[in-house]
């Protein structure tokens, strides 16, 4: 049985500020250990519940934070960034299940540092509904008929999950006391919940069932500035809905996934240069 697991930093036990995640912060390098921990306690109860092999792609930023020497070397590892595919790069027909790890809520929702795709979304719509980069990921998985079996992070993105994924076993390993602040576990209690839940996950893998695809996909985003909307609508088919939202009706994950890599650039260009040196981006 092959695993896959895509893995994302905010959603991680004792991770809940922007200078964990933002490389060149000075609580990165222990949100990288952090991170690496829960990677492994996936990859164990992967193998534990009988998978045979392992992809983990790193998920976070610019893709490129697992502890390489650290990770449990039964696993191959998708690192650096761009990846066509983003936080779903290398999942395919060969995967049994696909678990996520460390994930966080929707942009515009609550949840510690909930976003989705890029701080510079304001929101991001799906059918008129905010999306969850969890939910965008899962239809890149239907698309090769794969269910999502696990996901780990906060009380609001496990909510979202047990809702949006039949049968998904969810592991909250904190609860958001706001956008930057979190009541978290101790990173040991959860590395145990997520091997155990992986565990369970894999060894259901086979009554789960991939989400249904959509009759149409139609995205929306919010962007912070005017300008980055100007740019964002050079996309075939986009269209802007006032002054700062975009619209695009796609034909297929894949191109929903292309359309919002495309549109996290125009936002990430027009802010480093349009908006005022106050030393973040």
């Amino acid at each position: 049985m092959d695993v896959y697991i895509s893995i994302d930093m905010e959603g991680v036990a004792g991770i809940a500020t922007l200078d964990q995640i933002w490389r060149g912060g000075t609580g990165y390098p222990r949100a990288q250990h952090l991170m690496t921990g829960e990677a492994n306690a996936a990859i164990e109860g992967a193998f534990a519940a009988g998978a045979e092999r392992v992809l983990i792609n790193d998920s976070h930023g610019t893709m490129d934070n697992l502890i390489a020497e650290d990770l449990d070397p039964r696993a191959r590892m998708i690192l650096g960034s761009p990846k066509a595919q983003c936080m779903a790069h290398g999942l395919g027909p060969q995967h049994a299940v696909a678990l996520f790890v460390g994930y966080h809520a929707a942009a515009g929702k609550p949840g510690v540092l909930s976003h989705t795709f890029s701080g510079n979304f304001t929101s991001v719509k799906l059918n008129g509904r905010h999306v969850t980069e969890a939910e965008v990921i899962a239809l890149l998985a239907a698309r090769h008929s794969v269910p999502i079996g696990l996901v780990t992070g906060d009380n609001h993105v496990c909510s979202v999950a047990e809702q949006a994924f039949p049968g998904v076993v969810t592991a909250q390993v904190k609860s958001a006391e706001g956008w930057a602040a979190a009541d978290t576990m101790h990173p040991s209690l959860a590395r145990d919940l997520i091997r155990e839940k992986a565990a369970l996950a894999v060894a259901n893998a086979s009554s789960l069932r991939a989400l249904p695809m959509p009759e149409e996909l139609v995205l929306e985003v919010g962007f912070q500035l005017p300008l980055a909307a100007e740019f964002a609508t050079s996309v075939p088919g986009a269209e802007r809905l006032d002054l700062l939202t975009v619209q695009c009706t796609v034909a297929d994950p894949e191109t929903l996934m292309d359309v919002i890599n495309l549109w996290y650039s125009v936002a990430a260009h027009s802010a480093a240069n349009h908006l005022p040196n106050t030393g973040k981006r």
